[in-house]
């Protein structure tokens, strides 16, 4: 048997958002590198008899991470295992996946991509927040609130999106916030976090982009961020894993 590397999307975090075929992977995979992201739940749904592999970042440490991953990834598919590259949310959505994908076909290894649901999708509807919506909004863009060397990304072509969300964008959110306005959008523009999404510790925090930019609202990440009018158009919801939610006056 052949050597072949898996791209699989976790989802958000509830096991019951993977794929069929993201769960068929999983249980016959020989070989797991996994994010941390990626639930201890789905980490469940794994073949027990694999070789689990650790493949967290932690800040300044990103390129070497990455270089070590690409090696194992190599190394394994080499040795004619069936090796899962396993992330958080959708592979090719600010998960490397293309660069992953694009150094193996290098190397002449097989991939395949198992589409997961991202957060930026999950985590508004969950929440009850339409990211469009008749009469509202007709469009909606999702831009990463960092980009390599620490930097947060240029605005400018999504600062006028209808609905707007940031993912990986709450250790900046007062810099972005401040940005965002002195790009147009307006301050008492209502914004919402949604706080590990499909988890039991699951928060949305809705606020304002002013609160936002004087660093009123109290988040934590891992967090998507939506701003538009869809916020104020939220919609009451029942599904498990949300918990306390705050909401700060507009």
């Amino acid at each position: 048997m052949r050597g072949k590397v898996y791209l699989v999307g976790a989802g958000p975090g509830d096991p019951e958002l993977l794929t069929l075929r993201a769960y068929r992977v999983l249980q016959e995979a020989q070989v797991v590198l996994y994010d941390r992201l990626v639930s201890p739940d789905v980490l469940e749904l794994v073949n027990p008899k694999a070789h689990r592999i650790y493949v967290g970042k932690t800040r300044g440490t990103q390129t070497q991470a990455q270089e070590k991953i690409l090696s194992l990834l190599l190394a394994y598919a080499r040795s004619n295992q069936q090796v899962v590259r396993l992330k958080g949310g959708d592979p090719m959505v600010y998960g490397r996946g293309a660069e992953e994908w694009a150094f193996l076909a290098q190397h002449q290894i097989e991939v395949e991509v198992v589409p997961g649901v991202s957060s930026a999708l999950a985590a508004p509807a969950l929440a009850g927040i339409p990211l469009t919506l008749r009469g509202v909004a007709h469009s909606f863009a999702v831009v990463s609130g960092q980009i390599a060397g620490g930097l947060y990304p240029s605005l400018e072509r999504v600062a006028q999106a209808e609905t707007l969300v940031i993912l990986m964008g709450v250790e900046r959110r007062v810099e972005l916030a401040h940005a965002l306005i002195r790009l147009g959008r307006k301050p008492e523009e209502p914004v919402a976090f949604v706080e590990r999404s499909t988890t039991p510790h699951e928060r949305i925090i809705v606020s304002t982009l002013a609160e936002v930019a004087a660093g009123g609202a109290a988040v934590e990440a891992p967090a998507v961020w939506v701003l538009g009018e869809v916020v104020a158009h939220r919609l009451p919801t029942g599904a498990k894993g949300h918990r306390a939610i705050q909401t700060l006056a507009f």
